[in-house]
């Protein structure tokens, strides 16, 4: 029967004469002059440049929806805009844009010419990405 009893607990409190309390770990000990700051994220992007660029999203999204409607299945997966501010003007946008879409039946001439329209002055994304210290193709800080 004393086999039965190694390891198990004594009460609820763990080990005797410790209360649950003594138990928890304490915070580090702090020098007298320093304070705890609360923590702050910055955003390093222009907040209405973030909504232009959502907003942009959503409409290519939902025009989308419109060309292909009765036609999911068919639907690009992603017009990725970065891709086509890389271009230089909007002839190769906009090529680009008709081989994307060239597996739809609609009229896509709208789509193409209003989305051009609201990439004019959209910045492209920056890549939120620090290069690993492993990797050797990294410029050196």
């Amino acid at each position: 029967m004393a086999a039965n009893r190694v390891g198990r607990r004594q009460g609820r409190g763990g080990s005797p004469g410790r209360s649950p309390a003594a138990r928890r770990p304490q915070p580090p000990a702090r020098s007298p002059g320093l304070q705890r700051r609360p923590a702050r994220v910055t955003v390093k992007y222009n907040r209405r440049e973030l909504q232009r660029r959502l907003d942009t999203e959503q409409w290519i999204d939902g025009r989308l929806e419109e060309l292909y409607r009765g036609r999911e299945g068919e639907m690009p997966d992603e017009v990725n805009i970065d891709d086509l501010l890389e271009l230089e003007t909007d002839e190769e946008r906009a090529q680009k844009l008709q081989g994307i879409l060239k597996s739809c039946t609609a009229d896509t001439e709208d789509f193409i010419r209003e989305l051009l329209a609201q990439l004019k002055g959209l910045p492209k994304q920056q890549v939120l990405q620090q290069p690993s210290p492993e990797d050797p193709n990294s410029p050196p800080p």
